[in-house]
């Protein structure tokens, strides 16, 4: 290819380079202003819109501003009425007591006015009330003259006279007051005595207080009486020796009997059966040890009762010792009352009707609570309740009146102090009303404890119950003691001495038991 050819080809690109360069230019300016056209509709679109917009704010907060410029406008309204009414409540009140203060100064006017001219008279009278007086006391002297001279006695002579003359009349009257006095005092006396005692009682109305000798323990269903009973009775015999209660088993549904005249008995015996039976392991060895700690149990429990009692009772200070004695009232009777519920009942009747003499209600209440704790004892003494109970409030440090006012409740020794006589009002009060007081199940009572009392004066006695209502005597012998020969001769004694001693209804039958244990302890 020569130059020339050459030449034509480079040319012929630079011109065709040239000329696309220039048709690229031409069309780059024409899609430039097509967009500048599209971007200023668009802008011009969205300026439109803006303000648009933008009136729309305006109007809303132009609207709002309005609306809050009203609402402050009434709100300010309202304070400026309130104001403008508490304006005009305040003039009101101002103008009526400007005419109130206005009236009230005509009327000072008048009355000092009146008060003035009243004084004015009162000094005009007064003078002539002066002039008056002289004129008599100048008549007074005269006349007084005259008498001395045609009695022939002076001024105070006369006066002496007529003083003692009237000291005897006076003392004539006064002792015909006295008199008159002490009559009626007299006959008041016993119906004033009788209103403080009925209304005492009326304050003091209690339950009529019943003990029973028979507790009704019940059972979920009558398989467990087979397990009390054990086999061949063995389990039912050691509850009865252990505890000194009888059973009774009998046809009666879901239910056993235990009957025996000492409530703490029947008490530990109905708590012991409720934890073998709850416990489900029924035999001799662990009966022993159920009783054993239901008795520890009922000694605390004794204990617990009596703190109670005095603090509701509010009394303070009480020895531990006659607090457990008070306790154990609770588990004794006196005639088939209880006696906590009559220790109870004399206490507040005597602390009403000491406070109604204007005594110590506190005092009173001490001994109206104690006056029956000689009753508590198991065993009987030829000492009276009252001594008994004397004795054992002056050996835990009680005060004379409360002592004289224990021991001398049923006449036993002499009353020096004025507690004494309103304990033994209020024991016959608690005592003698209907129904508080059962004299048959008392005298039974005792007739128990005189079996059980003729068992133990025998030698070799360990335990003994009466059961049975008193038909039967179960007296439980040491057996290191009493061979089997002796506790056959044992049981006919008893019966002779029963025989010999005592009255009773029926036969007794005296059953002796002895029993040998051999227990070694391995280790």
């Amino acid at each position: 290819m020569d130059t020339l050819t050459i030449a034509i080809i480079i040319i012929s690109l630079v011109l065709g380079l040239a000329i696309g360069f220039g048709i690229a230019k031409y069309l780059e300016r024409k899609n430039a202003s097509k967009i500048i056209q599209r971007a200023k509709k668009s802008a011009a679109g969205i300026l439109k819109e803006a303000k648009q917009e933008a009136e729309g704010i305006k109007k809303d907060k132009i609207l709002q501003a309005k609306e809050k410029f009203i609402e402050l406008k009434s709100e300010h309204e309202k304070v400026i009425l309130s104001r403008d009414k508490k304006i005009a409540d305040a003039e009101k009140r101002v103008r009526d007591k400007e005419s109130q203060v206005s009236s009230e100064l005509s009327k000072s006017k008048n009355l000092n006015k009146e008060l003035e001219e009243k004084i004015a008279d009162y000094d005009h009278r007064n003078e002539i009330l002066e002039r008056k007086q002289e004129e008599v006391d100048k008549l007074h002297n005269s006349k007084v003259q005259q008498l001395e001279v045609i009695s022939g006695l002076s001024a105070e002579d006369a006066k002496a006279q007529l003083i003692e003359s009237l000291k005897d009349t006076a003392k004539a009257d006064a002792m015909a007051m006295v008199q008159d006095t002490i009559e009626e005092a007299k006959l008041t006396a016993q119906q004033e005595a009788k209103k403080i005692i009925i209304n005492t009682i009326q304050r003091i109305g209690t339950e009529e207080a019943i003990d029973n000798c028979v507790s009704v323990f019940n059972l979920e269903s009558d398989d467990v009486k087979g397990r009390i009973i054990g086999r061949e009775g063995r389990n039912i015999r050691a509850i009865e020796a252990a505890t000194g209660v009888e059973i009774i088993v009998d046809d009666t549904p879901e239910a056993i009997i235990l009957s025996c005249f000492d409530s703490v008995r029947r008490e530990v015996a109905r708590l012991s059966l409720h934890k073998l039976v709850t416990d489900g392991r029924i035999h001799p060895a662990r009966i022993e040890e159920v009783v054993k700690k239901t008795t520890k149990q009922i000694e605390e429990e004794i204990i617990e009762v009596g703190k109670r009692t005095v603090i509701d009772l509010g009394i303070h200070g009480l020895h531990p010792e006659l607090i457990r004695i008070v306790g154990r009232m609770k588990y004794r009777s006196s005639y088939g009352q209880n006696l906590l519920q009559h220790s109870r009942e004399v206490a507040k009747l005597c602390g009403v009707m000491a406070a109604e003499l204007g005594l110590n209600p506190k005092l009173a209440k001490r001994a109206g609570l104690l006056h029956d704790i000689g009753k508590v004892p198991d065993a009987e003494t030829e000492v009276p309740h009252a001594i008994l109970g004397m004795q054992w409030a002056e050996k835990y440090g009680e005060k004379p009146d409360v002592c004289n006012a224990i021991g001398a409740h049923h006449d036993e020794i002499e009353m020096n102090s004025l507690l004494s006589p309103i304990v033994q009002v209020c024991d016959a009060i608690s005592g003698a009303r209907p129904g508080a007081r059962r004299q048959v199940l008392d005298s039974y009572i005792q007739r128990l404890k005189d079996l059980e009392d003729i068992a133990f004066g025998f030698g070799g006695v360990k335990k003994a119950y009466a059961i049975q209502a008193g038909r039967e005597l179960r007296v439980i012998v040491e057996s290191e003691k009493v061979s089997d020969d002796k506790a056959a001769n044992l049981s006919f004694e008893i019966s002779q001495k029963i025989q010999t001693d005592m009255t009773y209804p029926g036969q007794v039958k005296v059953t002796v038991i002895r029993e040998t244990r051999a227990v070694n302890i391995a280790k």
